[in-house]
């Protein structure tokens, strides 16, 4: 008779461990933030950096506080459109994905330079008036 081999499931993320580890990479990436520059500001390597935005290893409670001092946001920030709260937006799922993407952080990031407020609210109109004729 063989010996019996226990294979360890691998441990995934939860989902709420998912959303905040995407918010933290989302902030990082719009204040043009390395995971370098992080982990120094943290006293850590990038490499650690990396796994928590992978979702490898968990952030504590201490550690979140201290990234919300680095990249200027609160703690509740990273919580916000997370799945199984009370309050969900709708967008949150898709927003987040987008924001994820190199083109949505391009686009955020030109559309933030511009400060005509007029000038945004005609950009959006346009957008939308495009994405209207596409659907």
């Amino acid at each position: 008779m063989e010996p019996r081999v226990l294979v360890m499931p691998k441990k995934t993320p939860a989902p709420i461990d998912k959303h905040v580890v995407n918010r933290v990479r989302m902030s990082r990436k719009l204040l043009g933030m390395s995971q370098e520059k992080l982990g120094e500001g943290l006293g850590l390597t990038f490499q650690q950096v990396q796994k928590y935005e992978k979702g490898t290893n968990r952030i504590s409670a201490s550690r979140l506080q201290h990234i919300s001092n680095i990249l200027q946001v609160t703690v509740p920030f990273f919580f916000e459109g997370a799945p199984g709260q009370r309050e969900v937006v709708a967008t949150s799922d898709y927003v987040s994905e987008f924001l994820a993407t190199s083109t949505g952080l391009a686009l955020i990031k030109a559309f933030i330079r511009i400060k005509d407020a007029k000038l945004r609210r005609a950009i959006v109109a346009l957008v939308e008036e495009i994405a209207d004729t596409e659907a």
